[in-house]
């Protein structure tokens, strides 16, 4: 398996050929499809330098880098559109469309991105995370950061790691190392662990959904702006598939009903936490669409065609990768030519 390290650059020099061969240009009208949705996370201004510790950095762009995307989809012919709107276009010719939407409901989304996103007029969804907006989720990718940061070893006897974390490359290491191992495992198991690594180094856990995400009056208060969506993103931020089907449903139709109770309305579109096929598959996209969503969207990697008009609970996305911050990647995520290989040439990847 290939170290993030190895990843990375793998991509990088993907893109840069992609870039250098022009093939963003004369294989988009192929592999480009009726539209994309894009995916956000963190929106902030400092990014750390490189070789930092910053494993999650992939999660964050800068409000810059915002901005270039949003200069770039309109250079490039896409109309930027609600998530509403998809469903009917799918059914349309015109021009590309492009779909903003973000996860989790990170403040930083309110402080740094919808300024950048008024000042293009562009609508965008928030897919928001019940328990983070109480104050009282569990963002464990954060936790597993934080406890790393802090020790300078990482032991996790339940899936047989000892490892040294001193220094920001150890630390890197540990994590990758830790972050595969816990994910392949059970929630639970993964949970009880980054609990039990914070718990070892002094960190507060509990707090981290406060400090990170917004509260319900600032939502509530974020729903008046007529060019925002806000959307479920469940309960408690589970990857649905390593549950049975009564706590999926559970998830899913409740993280609608406390989100609708919150905002006077209820939403009509959903995303899956983490969102791939190990999180996320064909009985949880069944689920959401017995819910009443209008659609729902995954993690995995494509552009939109006419076909997923047929699929709009199996929804696919673009990751806007804080680690591929540059004008070469934009142009060959927007032109879909990464996802020709990726899906093996396939225009839907939905079972």
């Amino acid at each position: 398996m290939l170290s993030a390290t190895a990843r990375h650059r793998l991509f990088h020099a993907g893109f840069a050929a992609i870039a250098a061969t022009g093939s963003d240009r004369w294989l988009a009208p192929v592999a480009r499809g009726r539209g994309v949705i894009l995916t956000f996370h963190h929106v902030r201004p400092d990014e750390p330098p490189p070789g930092a510790y910053a494993p999650n950095r992939l999660l964050a762009i800068t409000p810059a880098f915002l901005d270039r995307t949003l200069t770039a989809l309109r250079a490039r012919g896409f109309a930027i559109v609600a998530l509403s709107d998809v469903p009917r276009l799918l059914g349309e010719d015109g021009p590309p469309f492009a779909v903003l939407t973000f996860d989790d409901g990170y403040r930083d989304n309110l402080e740094h991105a919808a300024p950048v996103l008024h000042r293009h007029g562009a609508p965008w969804t928030l897919f928001v995370t019940h328990d983070f907006a109480a104050g009282t989720g569990r963002l464990w990718w954060i936790e597993l950061e934080r406890a790393i940061g802090a020790l300078d070893r990482v032991r996790l006897p339940e899936v047989g790691l000892d490892l040294a974390a001193v220094g920001d490359a150890q630390k890197s290491a540990a994590f990758a190392e830790a972050y595969r191992a816990l994910r392949a495992g059970p929630e639970e198991s993964l949970r009880a662990a980054t609990l039990r690594l914070c718990l070892e180094a002094g960190l507060a856990a509990e707090r981290i959904a406060g400090e990170l995400c917004l509260s319900a009056p600032e939502l509530r208060e974020l729903a008046r702006d007529e060019a925002v969506t806000l959307a479920a993103h469940t309960l408690s931020h589970p990857m649905l598939a390593k549950h049975d089907e009564a706590f999926a449903r559970r998830e899913i139709v409740e993280g609608r009903d406390r989100l609708a109770a919150l905002l006077g309305r209820v939403p009509e579109h959903f995303s899956y936490p983490v969102g791939d096929p190990g999180s996320a598959g064909a009985r949880d996209f069944a689920l959401a669409r017995e819910a009443g969503y209008r659609t729902a969207v995954t993690t995995r990697p494509g552009h939109l065609f006419p076909g997923h008009a047929a699929h709009l609970h199996a929804l696919p996305r673009v990751s806007v990768n804080g680690c591929f911050q540059s004008d070469a990647a934009l142009r060959a995520l927007l032109s879909g030519v990464p996802f020709l290989a990726w899906n093996r040439f396939r225009r839907l990847d939905v079972a």
